[in-house]
């Protein structure tokens, strides 16, 4: 109104004048002020050779383009869309295509916080910061160095105590490299970093994020489950107490026992213990997220004697086997693969959040 506000054409602000519309979602034109939409002028798809949907003909976004009006009239739908684009665009066959949209989405919010409803923004930015970790991990993780990242994350996760509510996913692992049940684990940490770095250049991720996210993103890239996890963990600066992590000579009851002191069901230590399906341990493939941990400690071939399968797993995972509690749950899991993904999907999500401290999201 008065000539300061006008309406975004299809080359300006394409991130919100050309958002993905989720279905039943209805159209609603915006205007924004002039001084907003002229200084985040941004390349419409069809017109930026760098542009994803470029490099991938069969890249479309879900459903026609929105245009909104009246933003905090439709918020719900707007902030739908908004977060539904954050995560990604989708090919014809109907995978995921990842794009920098997440990276560019919270340089937008960021800068025009006042246009979202306040209830609102917070869940929005979350999207676009997970979005942004997800493709920088993306860039740099692969198969062979999966496991690594996994172990990382149980690793900084494992040390949480009920008790007194120590440890935890809180970034603590960059502490205790030198601890010998974390050899190795500077490799990983590497590998992170380069991500991280990218990263930060967007805004300051922290660690426990940064190592629960990767986690995740290790086991999908496997072939796993999509797991949801959340992010806006702060950080400690100092180490976590030492003994917390569960011993690979430990006995069933044992593990039960250590797993019970963090807050885990016996059915969920179980669920959590499949992660050895990744790595050198020989339950399968090194490189594929599956339920062959399962099928393979039925079988137990480390009671054959004078054969190299003897080498197969750890003492811990051995005697889950001989336990009848345990054996339940393995034996549902080998049979059944769904469940397991989905189980071990909800203890993981369960393992990276307790112990954790989490930043005001408030606007």
């Amino acid at each position: 109104k008065n000539g300061r506000f006008r309406s975004l054409d299809s080359s300006t602000m394409w991130m919100t004048s050309s958002l993905p519309l989720l279905p039943n979602q209805q159209h609603h034109p915006l205007q924004l002020p002039y001084s907003v939409s002229h200084a985040f002028s941004f390349p419409s798809p069809s017109t930026t050779s760098g542009f994803a949907a470029r490099q991938n003909p069969s890249l479309r976004p879900h459903g026609p383009r929105l245009q909104l009006e009246n933003f905090y009239q439709h918020s719900s739908d707007s902030i739908s869309s908004l977060h539904h684009m954050a995560r990604c665009y989708e090919n014809s066959d109907g995978s995921c295509y990842s794009t920098s949209s997440g990276r560019r989405m919270l340089l937008f919010m960021s800068s025009t916080s006042f246009l979202f409803p306040p209830h609102a923004l917070p869940e929005t930015l979350h999207a676009a910061k997970l979005s942004t970790i997800q493709n920088s991990l993306r860039a740099v993780l692969s198969k062979a160095k999966a496991a690594g990242v996994l172990r990382m994350a149980f690793h900084d996760a494992g040390t949480y105590d009920t008790k007194d509510h120590s440890g935890g996913m809180n970034g603590s692992i960059l502490y205790e490299l030198d601890r010998p049940e974390n050899v190795g684990l500077s490799k990983s940490l590497k590998i992170l970093e380069k991500a991280k770095t990218e990263v930060d250049e967007i805004y300051q991720a922290s660690w426990a994020d940064f190592i629960a996210v990767a986690g995740a993103e290790a086991v999908f890239l496997c072939g796993g489950p999509a797991i949801p996890v959340k992010v806006g963990r702060l950080d400690v600066r100092k180490p976590d107490p030492v003994g917390k992590l569960p011993q690979e000579t430990l006995d069933a009851v044992g593990l039960k026992s250590c797993f019970q002191r963090k807050g885990f069901s016996t059915q969920e230590l179980v669920a959590l213990s499949g992660a050895h399906t990744l790595g050198s341990k020989g339950f399968g493939n090194p490189n594929v997220f599956d339920n062959a941990y399962y099928k393979i400690l039925l079988e137990k071939p480390w009671s054959a004697s004078g054969s190299m399968s003897s080498m197969i797993g750890l003492p811990s995972d051995r005697a889950l086997a001989e336990d009848d509690e345990c054996l339940r749950w393995i034996k549902v899991y080998a049979g059944d693969q769904v469940k397991f993904f989905d189980d071990f999907s909800s203890a993981y999500v369960k393992l990276v959040d307790l112990g954790a401290v989490w930043r005001n999201d408030k606007v």
